[in-house]
């Protein structure tokens, strides 16, 4: 036995709650330790010593290096405590604090088990019960729809339909997206994702100098609000960006500290090296390197103040559903921390998505994001579908290893996406193959958590990296493939399956082909894809939910998702 690979943490993504009186249990082991036997052993606190109950953990999951066993208890005391027998060959051994011994003092124990100390209602994270099976649209609003010929358009400098340049304007507002709200409903939608919409320069709007100002651009507050009412009168909830990392360098506040410097009250809002800011030196932090845009101090109390000021505004304004935090992981953790209390304290089932493009562990344990965009989901995924880096082997592990880095209740609420307007188009990724963008969509479908659609992408719209992955959307549905339009429209549709909004997971490969089970209850979905190139015997047929084509075979590039009934 692999006695490095072992690994358990209490009160982490290991040791977790999932209800007021439900604890899930995982423990690591090395992927080739496959003739182990794994059993918890578990009691009350305070009787452990006494007496204890032991059943056996079963292999949930596999990644590239690891087995993780997984067990979900139900229990009267919440005041638990446990250790791990293994067995290999005929022979016991314990794991506890004390690390792999071969014999354990129960009498003592109180020294080494592991333990949750209380399940305290107030540190489990709860799920925000929308977001499991929503089916979220993110769009980009310049270049979704124009509704408003009434405004001044005197700055758009494009025609619809070019292809976009970094500064250039298409007059897409928040009129075209109500005018479009029956179309997102009959496609299955139901959650919107609108990138900034606060008074700008530029057509993106990620720095922003009022933030409780509609740029005029895109309409009032008032169309906000009525956006918000429409979608809702549709059963479509809305999320707003919002941009609290950095701001514009035309924000009053650093306009006032770029006119007096150190004398300004708004000085320690921003982080600068000197008595003055000077934006040709670039001494003060930026986002990224542009100047134009000031980095927020988030330690600050008064930047604090400020960004709970407009969070709360827009909840109490226009009821919007939930925030997606921009460049979320340059942001303190202590304004994160007060950012859920006063948040969720106004709107429990308000919704707080983080931009974080890597493990963002520390900011999903409950006390700042509900969940994060799963940029891993989309990097399996290029992987997968457009490069052919992964087979599906390799790709069931990285989804396998992507689930076990967060606890059950984030993994159910991930925002799982398959491009965005910081990404190139994946349809343009995978060589404009329609079949393999469906079995893509189908994988996202399938997979725990909320499914993001980029807008345009049920048209199979293309488009490289920023500013070609914001192309306006074309309206003319003469252009469109309707055949792929209907098969999306079916796809999304099964997000609302209670098996995939409330089911566990099982990935793995068999017959080289990758496969998705989830199960809930009686009802089981089975999500097979084929990659290999070659037509494979399909174990769905033939009780087909949704499928490529009919066959007991799949073609290559093809998918199936199969509802079964468990005896």
């Amino acid at each position: 036995m692999n006695q490095h690979a072992l690994l358990h943490i209490p009160d982490s993504r290991y040791c977790f709650a999932t209800g007021e009186k439900e604890l899930v249990i995982r423990l690591r082991t090395a992927r080739e330790d496959q003739n182990i036997k794994v059993f918890l052993v578990y009691g009350p606190k305070y009787q452990f010593q006494l007496e204890q109950k032991e059943m056996r953990m079963q292999v949930c999951y596999e990644d590239r290096l690891y087995q993780y066993y997984e067990k979900k208890l139900r229990l009267e005391d919440v005041r638990l405590a446990y250790i791990f027998r293994i067995e290999e060959d005929g022979e016991s051994f314990y794991y506890s604090e004390d690390g792999l011994t071969k014999s354990y003092s129960f009498p003592e124990a109180f020294y080494n088990f592991f333990q949750m100390p209380y399940m305290n209602r107030n540190d489990r994270l709860e799920i925000v019960d929308w977001m499991r099976g929503a089916v979220f649209y993110q769009i980009f609003v310049d270049r979704f729809y124009q509704g408003n010929h009434e405004k001044d358009t005197s700055y758009i400098d494009m025609e619809w339909g070019d292809i976009p340049t970094p500064k250039s304007f298409a007059g897409g507002d928040l009129q075209g997206i109500i005018q479009k709200v029956d179309y997102l409903k009959e496609l299955g939608v139901s959650a919107i994702y609108l990138t900034p919409v606060f008074a700008s320069i530029s057509n993106h709007k990620y720095d922003i100098r009022d933030y409780k100002k509609i740029d005029p651009q895109f309409g009032t507050p008032e169309d906000m609000i009525s956006l918000v009412q429409r979608a809702h009168a549709m059963g479509i909830r809305v999320v707003m960006d919002a941009v609290f990392n950095h701001c514009s360098m035309e924000l009053s506040e650093f306009q006032d500290v770029l006119e007096n410097g150190r004398k300004s009250p708004y000085y320690d809002w921003f982080l600068i090296d000197g008595e003055y800011p000077e934006p040709e030196k670039m001494n003060y932090e930026c986002f990224a390197a542009c100047n134009y845009m000031p980095k927020l101090n988030t330690a600050n109390e008064g930047v604090q103040e400020f960004l709970m000021d407009i969070a709360l505004y827009w909840i109490r304004e226009a009821d919007i559903d939930g925030w997606r935090l921009d460049v979320s992981d340059e942001v303190s953790h202590e304004f994160w921390r007060r950012f859920r209390r006063e948040v969720k304290k106004l709107k429990k089932d308000c919704v707080i998505i983080g931009e974080n493009w890597h493990d963002a562990y520390p900011y999903l344990m409950g006390d700042q994001y509900d969940s994060i965009m799963n940029y891993a989901f989309t990097k399996a995924c290029l992987d997968y579908f457009a490069k052919g880096s992964f087979d599906a082997r390799a790709m069931a592990e990285k989804l396998n290893g992507n689930l076990m880095r967060n606890t059950e209740p984030v993994n159910y609420m991930m925002l799982n996406l398959l491009d965005s307007h910081d990404t190139h188009r994946f349809f343009t990724e995978i060589g404009r193959n329609k079949k393999r963008l469906l079995a893509g969509i189908a994988l996202t479908v399938v997979f725990p958590g909320a499914l993001c659609m980029y807008y345009g992408t049920e048209i199979c719209m293309e488009g490289g990296y920023d500013p070609d992955s914001r192309r306006c959307f074309d309206w003319d549905s003469s252009h469109w493939d309707k055949a792929v339009l209907e098969k999306v429209r079916e796809l999304l549709a099964l997000k609302a399956h209670p098996v995939l909004k409330y089911g566990s997971v099982r990935i793995y490969e068999q017959q080289e082909m990758l496969k998705i089970e989830r199960q809930w209850k009686d009802g089981k979905i089975l999500l097979e894809i084929n990659l290999t190139g070659a037509r494979k015997r399909s174990a769905g047929y033939p009780a087909s939910l949704s499928a490529a084509s009919p066959g007991e075979y799949l073609d290559t590039d093809e998918y199936r998702i199969t509802e079964y009934r468990v005896e």
